[in-house]
């Protein structure tokens, strides 16, 4: 069977987007944060990381590229501190992993939303430049999704110290359609920029799928629904056809520990029968995630990326299993709609997960071969 080479991402073979910082990055972030290194010198150590990183993302035979997030501390707050009308507050304690806490830092609204001026603007203008450098590159921007800003603002996921959304909102709806307001204003200063990929990170749901955080926080999951698929589908409205966005779904991913577990199933009517992107990127790689038949619930024009191959543990899977899943993902699902990444980045915050880069460009090289092995592409 012949199957169609993809155009623009995802790809058959791709990644979540974010990379484990390399140590001259660490200490330069480390020199800045101690007040020896100044805003030009941290990003000209950027720059240079950046460059390297994104040689090798074409070197291993990806035609994604990222920034790595390297300009970033956390995946979501980074993008939620830039945004107009938020601030970073500290919290009494951090989020609660399984078997670990994270820093103790979150965002809270101080005012109207507004997505003007955002700096990953300039970021990505920084990528873009390296489409020429290979046949099919297509720079991507990775932001969290609405959904995500959504939960924290609500204080789902907030700290104590969180403001109000109330001082500025008559009610959740509002909040949410100003999010998603905010959100096309980034889009659109992106799309200006010449980006036509966007990925939009999403854990909030994790915490509606798992039965024990259900429990234990009292969650309506019914509730919470509504509101993050308002919000993020509020950020999609009218994108220009030529722009793919898409969505990453995760369970946590802090130091190689995750807080939540539970199948697709509690979400897959809302969540991938109604929120409009273009194909989801979908954590797969062990027993946390559920079986594949919430698929069915995907409509079959869009795409999805099967996460098998985890970005958490150094341990190097089997190619034959690796098939051997995608085929069994491909009864529930088209497999000419289907790619394949790891189950998501090897550095959501800067600290990074436990494994080396060489354990890291393994696992992508490993994701190249697999899509060679199944679409001979």
């Amino acid at each position: 069977m012949a199957f169609s080479i993809l155009e623009h991402a995802p790809f058959r073979a791709d990644v979540v987007g974010s990379f484990l910082r390399p140590d001259k990055l660490k200490n330069a972030r480390n020199l800045h944060r101690q007040g020896l290194l100044d805003d030009a010198g941290l990003k000209a150590v950027e720059d240079e990381c950046i460059t390297d990183l994104i040689g090798k993302q074409i070197k291993h035979g990806l035609r994604g590229i990222t920034d790595g997030e390297f300009r970033r501390s956390w995946w979501h707050l980074d993008f939620m501190w830039g945004l107009g009308g938020i601030k970073r507050v500290d919290t009494k304690e951090g989020f609660h992993f399984v078997g670990m806490d994270t820093r103790a830092e979150t965002a809270a609204i101080e005012g109207k939303l507004s997505g003007q001026n955002h700096p990953f603007v300039e970021h990505f203008k920084f990528v873009k430049q390296f489409e020429s450098k290979g046949y099919g590159l297509q720079a991507r921007q990775t932001v969290p999704a609405p959904a995500q800003t959504l939960s924290n603002l609500l204080k789902v996921r907030g700290g104590d110290e969180a403001s109000s959304w109330r001082d500025f909102y008559s009610s959740e709806e509002e909040l949410a359609e100003a999010l998603g307001a905010a959100y096309r204003e980034v889009f659109n200063d992106l799309y200006a920029a010449g980006c036509r990929s966007i990925q939009i990170d999403d854990c909030a749901w994790a915490s509606l799928c798992d039965p024990d955080l259900v429990a234990k926080n009292n969650i309506n999951v019914a509730r919470l629904s509504e509101l993050y698929l308002l919000a993020n589908n509020a950020c999609l409205k009218d994108k220009p056809e030529d722009l793919t966005i898409c969505t990453h779904y995760c369970r946590g991913n802090y130091r190689s520990h995750y807080f939540g577990k539970g199948g697709y199933d509690a979400v897959a009517d809302t969540l991938f029968a109604k929120e409009n992107v273009d194909g989801f990127y979908l954590e797969y790689d062990d027993e946390r995630s559920g079986s594949f038949e919430a698929l069915k619930k995907v409509p079959e024009n869009k795409k999805v990326v099967l996460g098998i191959v985890t970005s958490k543990k150094p341990d190097l899977e089997n190619l034959k299993d690796l098939e051997a899943r995608v085929n069994e993902a491909a009864k529930y699902f088209p497999l000419d709609n289907l790619c394949v990444s790891p189950q998501c980045g090897f550095a959501s915050t800067e600290e990074g997960n436990e494994l080396t880069e060489k354990q890291q460009w393994d696992k992508v090289d490993l994701v190249v071969e697999l899509a060679k092995a199944v679409w001979g592409c």
